[in-house]
């Protein structure tokens, strides 16, 4: 690929900017399955997030040859699920909107939906290969599209699911790089301005309340900060300035020109809490926290996207005992649980964008 030297490539580089070069155009990548041999198995990142939730156990594997990763959450005991899924671009694959034993995260667009067969397979084999209905482990897959920012069109396959599965431990997410989010990208107005990001997380416990997320942002748009600036994507390398994609699609529409935008994005989100919620609190719950995040990434849920939350919680604190969960006032548990969730949410986002 072709270096280039200028002191604004260099701190481009330095930024997460890919180096586009003279790499090939999607038509040109071959796939290239595994067989399981060349796995990196997340030991010894550059960073975690560390996080207090018994019961929900996280890990990644890699292949560096992509690079591209697969991120698993394990929840041995299962956990009540509801999705919410968004734009017009979604990867998922065995979406169980109402149980799950863990979440499969993965790059390799829709060839990385394999990965959670690993998955799946590495949870079946703990459990002694049993059949029976209450022995099946429920796993639901989400990819993101990641051969845009490399030159490869390596995959996450099921040797790769199962190796995160066995990598998944309680305590510490890893950030960064690792993951799914190996080679994720932000602002892909055009290739030549786009920058990678990674995978981010986030922790928060009021009292007996615990709400993890786990997010890699993979968006069409800009990742932005509480002060509203842009910290992610639409990198000019000649100024060195970063800006919101919306002023290039008043400029295109003023002048008469089309709007451009790459293909190739996606979000995937997981929000666990502990807090009891109804089936409909659970659902409205994921709305609200994947609603928030249009405040970090910004557009977001566009056609170009497929944004995919999975909402989680494994009911274990009871914050209104007295009132039964179908009730009308129940539904404020989730809005506000919903709105801790909402700024880690954004947390987890900057994170993965450093």
């Amino acid at each position: 690929m072709t270096e280039t030297t200028t002191p604004a490539a260099t701190e481009a580089r330095l930024a997460g900017v890919p180096d586009w070069g003279d790499r090939p155009t999607n038509r040109d990548l071959t796939l290239e399955p595994r067989t399981g041999t060349g796995i990196d198995v997340t030991g010894a990142p550059a960073e975690f997030v560390e996080y207090d939730f018994p019961g929900v156990e996280v890990g990644t594997a890699e292949y560096p040859e992509g690079p591209t990763g697969v991120t698993v959450l394990h929840l041995p005991a299962g956990a009540r699920l509801a999705i919410d899924a968004r734009g017009g671009a979604i990867g998922m694959s065995n979406g169980f909107e109402y149980f799950a034993h863990a979440i499969c995260l993965t790059g390799g667009s829709v060839y990385g939906l394999s990965a959670g067969s690993g998955v799946a397979d590495e949870l079946r084999a703990r459990g002694g290969n049993r059949g029976a209905v209450d022995d099946l482990k429920l796993v639901s897959t989400a990819v993101i599209y990641d051969y845009s920012a490399r030159d490869t069109a390596v995959y996450p396959d099921a040797p790769l699911g199962r190796a995160a599965t066995r990598a998944a431990a309680h305590g510490r997410v890893p950030v960064g790089r690792v993951g799914a989010g190996a080679t994720a990208s932000a602002g892909k107005i055009d290739y030549a301005r786009t920058e990678l990001t990674g995978q981010g997380a986030a922790f928060g416990q009021i009292g007996h309340v615990k709400v993890l997320v786990v997010t890699v942002p993979n968006p069409v748009g800009v990742i932005v900060d509480r002060d509203g600036e842009v910290v992610r994507g639409n990198y000019d390398v000649v100024t060195g300035e970063r800006r919101r994609l919306e002023p290039d699609y008043v400029e295109a529409i003023a002048r008469s020109q089309a709007p451009r935008a790459e293909r190739g994005n996606t979000t995937l989100t997981a929000v666990i809490t502990n807090v009891r919620l109804s089936d409909r609190e659970l659902v409205h719950f994921g709305r609200q926290v994947h609603s928030s995040m249009n405040r970090g990434i910004q557009p977001f849920h566009t056609a170009l996207d497929g944004d995919t939350l999975f909402a989680l919680t494994t009911d274990e604190v009871d914050l209104t005992p007295h009132i039964p969960a179908e009730d009308d006032d129940a539904p404020v548990n989730s809005i506000a649980v919903g709105a801790l969730a909402s700024e880690l949410a954004w947390d987890a986002i900057l994170r993965a964008a450093r």
